[in-house]
């Protein structure tokens, strides 16, 4: 078991973040602190410590339990911190552009137009 181990290699090694090199950037940019502390990438971890991360909109913190400097397995990963994080949003169904028409359905009429341009907001 290693001493020490940086924030963003631990933070990559258990697939908090897909490559090293976004753990890095997140770690630079701010997004990335250790008990409350914006962090380095350089700062070791430890055991205990709660690390909250920023990734794509949604806000991580993950306690260490374990010191991983290598990527592991998805089960490996989650042995090795204990998630504090609150559940993410619902998605939402993806709805298609308004007042686009189906294919084939030739030429709008006037009233059709009309309610094209009410979804519109002209």
């Amino acid at each position: 078991m290693p001493s020490g181990v940086r924030v963003d290699v631990w933070l990559w090694s258990v697939r908090v973040y897909k490559t090293r090199s976004a753990a890095n950037s997140a770690c630079s940019s701010g997004n990335v602190r250790i008990d409350g502390v914006v962090v380095k990438a350089s700062k070791p971890v430890s055991p205990g410590q709660r690390i909250t991360a920023r990734t794509r909109g949604r806000v991580r913190i993950v306690e260490v339990v374990e010191l991983v400097s290598k990527r592991v397995g998805a089960e490996l990963a989650s042995a090795a911190y204990i998630d504090h994080s609150p559940p993410p949003e619902p998605r939402t169904p993806k709805v298609g552009p308004a007042g686009v028409r189906e294919q084939g359905a030739g030429r709008p009429t006037k009233r059709d137009r009309r309610q094209i341009d009410k979804l519109h907001g002209r």
